[in-house]
């Protein structure tokens, strides 16, 4: 055998070589994205809407004297597996007090009916203290609101429940009355009770969309919001892609 031969065999045996390399590595990403896809699956994620009416005031339609006192209402419909089940109401009603032209506290009172699918009707009730802080820029407005929740789920235990939203509103330039709108909001369960859960993360909601200020007293929103949560044991979640329509009133 000469040495052209040998050459030829050499590169022959280096090209099957690296044909082999470059068909393991192909097949190790495609193990890799297969098993990506296996554990995003293991989240479970379906569709639904939240619709909410809010209503917030001055207490100086009743009595002059009551300028600086605020009123607040809220009323939510919400539903999801792809908008075919009603699965939660709510009804929150506050009293504030406006500490300045940015800051007011508030203590409040929520209901939440909910009948989720294969379980079991649950009346939560909820106290809560809060503090909202609005903060005007040149690039928009931003509002930090901070509540922690007693939740009164079943039983005698009760849930401590911290949660802290921060909202951004930016009008455009083109046309004041359209406004874009985006908020997150982190809750953190502070203790561990049979029906609240173990104590760590809760829950996150992530919203985008549009606002449109009709007059000063009314405003609507409608965009995605984006609901991750953790369940009691802190082994599954759940992400709900919802279509969130917001109607405000002032007065």
């Amino acid at each position: 055998m000469n040495d052209t031969n040998i050459q030829a065999k050499i590169k022959a045996t280096m090209k099957n070589i690296k044909f082999k390399g470059s068909l393991w590595c192909a097949m190790a990403a495609l193990s890799s994205v297969i098993t990506t896809t296996v554990r995003a699956d293991d989240l479970l994620q379906d569709a639904g809407s939240w619709l909410q009416v809010i209503g917030e005031g001055s207490l100086k339609v009743l009595d002059p004297n009551l300028e600086k006192w605020r009123i607040w209402g809220e009323v939510q419909a919400r539903f999801d597996d792809n908008w075919n089940h009603w699965y939660q109401g709510m009804v929150r009603t506050a009293v504030g007090y406006s500490l300045s032209d940015r800051a007011t506290i508030w203590a409040g009172y929520t209901w939440l009916p909910t009948q989720n699918i294969g379980k079991s009707y649950t009346s939560q009730q909820d106290l809560w203290p809060a503090f909202r802080y609005v903060l005007p820029t040149d690039y928009g407005t931003l509002t930090f609101r901070t509540m922690v929740e007693s939740n009164f789920i079943r039983g005698e235990d009760v849930r401590f429940r911290p949660r802290q939203m921060i909202r951004f509103m930016h009008p455009f330039a083109a046309e004041p009355r359209l406004n874009f709108i985006a908020w997150d909001e982190f809750f953190i369960r502070v203790n561990s009770t049979q029906f609240g859960g173990k104590a760590g993360f809760d829950q996150n909601r992530v919203f985008a969309g549009l606002g449109w200020s009709f007059n000063n007293n009314v405003r609507a929103e409608a965009g995605y919001l984006n609901q991750y949560l953790d369940d009691a044991t802190h082994t599954n979640n759940t992400m709900h892609h919802l279509i969130m329509g917001s109607m405000f009133i002032n007065f």
